[in-house]
């Protein structure tokens, strides 16, 4: 199922209430910044109507919502010529080419450009153009005078301890005040709008001395990073960098090291945890040790015990799952009266009115998934997820959701394989593993081509039982990134896939597994799942066991 979100369906649309007016604003937006509709004329002049009664915080959102968009010229100029609140969510991460923002400079004001200086992604002739404007951009501006105090100055006589001058003219000390106060307040303003938090590094490389000293990092700012070292001191507080034993004890070694965790002080784009992986350099010519290179990266959702939601996310979730509640209503209803239609329940119909009656159904389980997807996503969010202890017959699970499945893999005429299964059990809550699998398995069945088949391996993993799964043809070759983008047209358009897309349903369960207190390896030809599992299998017949954990292989 798609929703139509043409721009003939925006522009249909009832402004006249508030609710109205954010949602049309929002729409058009999103329709012209992702190419969908022209930035013609025509369409800024409504959007510049629509901002008059659509509050600031929604019209910066709706910048922001474009960050990856590469929106057109006349709409990123359009929300530049905002307030500036507004403007810098735009010029922040707005994309253009050389030309493009040489065309667009001139449009700005002082403040836009000072946004733009802050910028360290702009080329260079981009850069050089900003330089040109420098005299104009910090030179005083004239205050701003009421009319009834322009009238009352022109007036005014002259005191008599003016200065001399040409015959009218005069210079007094409170003008030359008014107009350094003038300019002191409105870069004041400026300073408060593009004082935000620097964008966060995800990544970076590093290589460090002899002594353990980092000495080059391929990111910025490097003065965070630059002079910390891998020997681990318990002596330092946590306002100083650290690193965990396992770097330390490698660096003792001379032994490479992954995943080891290194916490850099500060609120610097670097600052926060981090885990690194290195590896020993040796010179070539004597053999003897001349440092570490290495990668860090952020922790994953599941190597995060400490994450703490903001209110301002916590409140977005709650909402979020209250509009989820209202849709699933209505839904539902649809489900239940197409179904009544399908199965003549209510009496004889025709044929093609039944095939049209199932093929809603079709449709509105789809819609259905989609919004219990979106309830998982929201409980996550806002961490209000209830886990219940239990055990998990693995085995039984899988050939349970295998037969779940046999419609949409029979749809797209592929199979999925299982072996014999070995006794494995997850020490997870049951509906939350079954949930988890669920979508996993219907997502890279829904990618699969016709006579393909699925290969699903069990295995101990430590502390962990492993589920291994393979990819459809469509999704192999592909790294983690490409895995979890939110729109891949190219495998959300087939028929079966997840309505949000596969790439939102994969990033979905990778939550989910570490709320589990496990995780998702995404490889290149399969992926795995690994939760945590009991030390033994319970004996069958366990009245502690859950219903679903007492199958048999």
């Amino acid at each position: 199922m798609r929703f139509d979100d043409s721009l003939k369906t925006v522009l249909a649309a009832d402004v006249s209430s508030a609710f109205g007016a954010r949602a049309a604003f929002r729409q058009l937006v999103d329709l012209i910044g992702r190419g969908r509709a022209p930035a013609e004329p025509a369409l800024l002049a409504r959007l510049r109507a629509l901002r008059e009664t659509v509050p600031m915080d929604v019209r910066a959102a709706a910048a922001r919502g474009l960050a990856l968009a590469d929106p057109p010229v006349p709409l990123v100029a359009l929300f530049a010529e905002d307030l500036p609140e507004v403007a810098s969510a735009m010029l922040r991460a707005a994309r253009l080419a050389p030309e493009d923002w040489d065309t667009l400079l001139p449009q700005l004001g002082p403040h836009g450009r000072s946004v733009l200086r802050g910028r360290d992604d702009l080329a260079p002739s981009v850069k050089r153009a900003l330089d040109a404007f420098g005299a104009t951009d910090f030179a005083l501006p004239q205050p701003v005078i009421a009319p009834q105090q322009a009238a009352d100055t022109a007036t005014a006589p002259v005191p008599p301890s003016s200065a001399p001058g040409g015959a009218g003219e005069r210079f007094e000390i409170a003008d030359l005040v008014t107009r350094i106060e003038a300019y002191q307040r409105q870069r004041s303003a400026a300073r408060d709008a593009a004082d935000t938090p620097p964008a966060t590094v995800h990544a970076f490389r590093f290589e460090t001395d002899v002594a353990g000293m980092i000495r080059w990092v391929d990111t910025a700012p490097r003065g965070a990073l630059v002079g910390l070292s891998l020997r681990h001191d318990p002596a330092l507080g946590s306002a100083h960098h650290h690193v965990d034993g396992i770097a330390a004890g490698a660096f003792r070694k001379r032994a490479s090291f992954a995943d080891a965790r290194l916490c850099v002080p500060g609120e610097s784009a670097v600052g926060g945890d981090w885990r690194i992986s290195g590896a020993p350099m040796f010179d070539l010519a004597s053999g003897s040790f001349v440092g570490y290179r290495g990668r860090a990266r952020r922790p994953r959702v599941d190597e995060d015990a400490a994450r703490v939601v903001s209110p301002d996310r916590a409140a977005g979730a709650e909402g979020l799952r209250r509009l989820v509640h209202e849709l699933r209503t209505p839904t539902n209803a649809i489900a239940g009266f197409s179904e009544l239609i399908e199965q003549e329940l209510l009496g004889p119909v025709p044929t093609s009115y039944r095939d049209r009656a199932a093929a809603i159904r079709r449709h509105v389980a789809g819609l259905i998934g989609a919004i219990d997807d979106l309830d998982l996503a929201a409980r996550l969010e806002g961490r209000a997820l209830e886990l219940r202890p239990g055990t998990v017959a693995i085995a039984p699970l899988l050939t349970r959701l295998v037969e779940e499945l046999a419609p949409l893999a029979t749809l797209r005429g592929a199979a999925v394989v299982l072996p014999a299964l070995a006794d494995a059990f997850w020490a997870v809550d049951p509906m939350a593993a079954e949930r988890l699998m669920q979508r996993l398995l219907a997502t890279l069945l829904s990618g699969a081509a016709s006579g393909e088949r699925l290969a699903i391996t069990v295995r101990p993993d430590g502390d962990r039982a492993a589920v291994t799964i393979d990819y459809p043809l469509a999704l192999r070759g592909r790294d983690e990134a490409a895995l979890l983008a939110l729109d891949d047209e190219a495998v959300i358009d087939e028929v079966g896939a997840p309505l949000l897309g596969a790439g939102f349903a994969l990033r979905l369960a990778r939550h989910l597994a570490g709320e589990l207190g496990g995780r998702i390896e995404f490889g290149a030809e399969r992926l795995v799942v690994a939760l945590p599992s009991t030390l033994a299998a319970r004996p069958h017949g366990d009245d502690n066991t859950p219903d679903q954990a007492s199958g048999t292989s």
